[in-house]
């Protein structure tokens, strides 16, 4: 009996123990269209500003259409959190950077990600779906 209690102890602690594969950012991804709730989308939203602000990683929202891939970068540029660079990048006019706050990159993900795709109908079927994700900041 006592052999059964110390496998299920030694099993236990060896769950606790176990680190995960992934980063704590590796499923900080969203597709439109998606299901979420406008509650849903600020709750994403803090969470992206919270890895951005804590790990060495960047944001980064694609929109593909007719006229080509677009794309919007955040990376957060000082030690306090509130200032952070954007980088924006349209196939026709290359690419852009600028400084923008955290208030700032807080209202332009709300709404990005809380927009109806309603815009899409129009596009041929191949078109990529916009899609938003977290990743680290080396693979910009």
């Amino acid at each position: 009996m006592s052999s059964e209690h110390e496998q299920q102890r030694s099993r236990l602690s060896g769950e606790h123990t176990e680190q995960p594969n992934e980063e704590p950012w590796a499923d900080v991804e969203l597709s439109l269209p998606h299901g979420r709730s406008p509650t849903g989308i600020v709750s994403f939203v803090e969470r992206v500003l919270v890895e951005l602000t804590h790990e060495d990683v960047g944001a980064e929202f694609v929109s593909t259409n007719l006229a080509g891939v677009k794309r919007t970068q955040f990376i957060a540029v000082d030690d306090v959190d509130e200032r952070f660079k954007k980088r924006y990048f349209d196939e026709r006019l290359g690419w852009h950077e600028t400084t923008v706050s955290r208030e700032t990159v807080r209202e332009e993900l709300v709404h990005r990600l809380s927009r109806s795709s309603l815009n899409r109908t129009s596009e041929t079927p191949n078109t990529d779906a916009d899609t938003f994700r977290v990743k680290p900041v080396h693979q910009f």
